[in-house]
């Protein structure tokens, strides 16, 4: 089956409780600011349309809960950067630690921890957020070139395979340019595009493992998730009714807002977790494979980007190596 000891990934999640209280508040203010502001967008709509007739309150009530949602939907948009540099990144910054065995803090300090550590590693928010999304586009590359090779075997019914985990991978390459940026933490990579580079060549030579286990987090992440919306249908359809007109579609989104924040806070960390566990492990003592470099370069060209970024930087600053930790593959520049 999968690889990743469900006990082990959820001790660790014991040990960074402060930072899973912290995503729970960090995601349920996000779906708090969607419900209330689309509901004072439909009350500013429903006022509007009391200077028409019925049909054209419930039009104008209805639009005034659109762009409510839209314009919370708009300011979480501009604000991913630091939704990743301060929530994701720290959490994945205390997770690489705890899987080297070193000592976090506890408590509230953990998190001003975590990201000094991030700090330390992305001085700036913007380059943290460049290489994951370059990161997020060379994987997609990646897939599409274990296609195109598993398209020459002639093994009946594998294109089906094939097509199944390809979907799964899809949804799974948000999860996997999280690992690859918990892999720049652990090696202290002093250029992280050069970093970027070798993790996603060590991802790609060992795709057949990481695919599996990334296939089954998924499956259990939205099978979790899904439980979740069924749980929130209730009360999100009760809340619809303090909306002028109550908005028919309000039920199911604020329904899937819920489960969203659920899935963001608390599931998955503990994908991310279990599938840094299996990462680390498997390309422990690996060198990168120059074949696999070539393939993705003549297949992605964003990973080429990566490779020229990589040759190009000048910025940033080595951690001092930690107490009894090799790079696997030896240092990376």
């Amino acid at each position: 089956m999968w690889d990743f000891s469900i006990g082990r990934t959820l001790g660790l999640m014991g040990q960074t409780l402060p930072f899973i209280a912290f995503r729970v508040i960090v995601y349920f203010a996000v779906a708090a600011a969607f419900v209330i502001v689309t509901g004072v967008g439909a009350g500013v709509g429903w006022g509007i349309g009391a200077f028409g007739d019925t049909e054209f309150q419930a039009g104008s009530t209805a639009w005034g809960g659109v762009i409510g949602f839209g314009l919370v939907a708009g300011a979480i948009f501009f604000l991913r950067e630091y939704v990743l540099y301060l929530v994701k990144a720290g959490h994945i910054a205390v997770l690489v630690e705890l899987l080297d065995g070193r000592p976090i803090p506890q408590g509230q300090t953990q998190i001003g921890y975590a990201q000094g550590l991030v700090r330390e590693r992305f001085a700036e928010t913007n380059v943290l957020f460049a290489v994951d999304q370059i990161v997020k586009a060379v994987l997609a590359g990646i897939l599409g070139l274990l296609q195109g090779l598993t398209a020459l075997l002639p093994i009946p019914g594998l294109q089906n395979v094939v097509g199944i985990a390809r979907a799964f991978l899809r949804i799974a390459v948000g999860l996997m340019d999280e690992v690859i940026l918990g892999y720049l933490f652990r090696t202290r990579a002093a250029n992280p595009w050069a970093g970027a580079e070798t993790a996603v060549v060590y991802y790609a030579q060992n795709y057949k493992v990481l695919l599996k286990n990334a296939a089954w987090l998924t499956v259990i992440t939205y099978a979790l998730a899904f439980v979740v919306f069924l749980l929130m249908l209730a009360p999100a359809a009760a809340l619809v009714w303090f909306i002028p007109n109550a908005w028919g579609a309000g039920g199911f989104v604020f329904a899937l807002l819920f489960a969203w924040a659920v899935k963001a806070a608390l599931i998955e960390p503990f994908a991310i977790a279990a599938m840094m566990d299996v990462y680390f492990r498997v390309v422990e003592g690996q060198t990168p494979d120059p074949a696999w470099n070539d393939r993705i370069g003549q297949v992605s060209r964003k990973f080429r980007d990566l490779k020229e970024r990589a040759a190009n930087w000048a910025g940033g600053r080595p951690l001092p190596p930690s107490a009894g930790f090799t790079a696997p593959g030896g240092p990376v520049a």
